[in-house]
């Protein structure tokens, strides 16, 4: 069995987030047609979006759906 340390987790929500913010920028600016738009929008959500993530990924850590043990030989 391994066990993730929680820096795991913290890095993964910024990577993610890090991209998730890019997309939100780039598919506002398309939207809107003005870039500052874009960048308002991307920097309101990637607060929310990092939080809601980190929660979210601690949640599925903690559950087992989908887990089992495997057994060594």
């Amino acid at each position: 069995m391994k066990k993730v340390a929680l820096k795991r987790h913290v890095l993964k929500t910024f990577t993610w987030r890090l991209l998730g913010t890019i997309d939100t920028i780039i598919i506002s600016w398309f939207i809107s047609g003005d870039i500052r738009i874009g960048l308002s929008i991307g920097g309101i959500e990637v607060f929310s979006k990092m939080i809601l993530y980190f929660i979210h990924e601690r949640l599925w850590y903690r559950s087992n759906f989908g887990v089992s043990e495997v057994k060594k030989d």
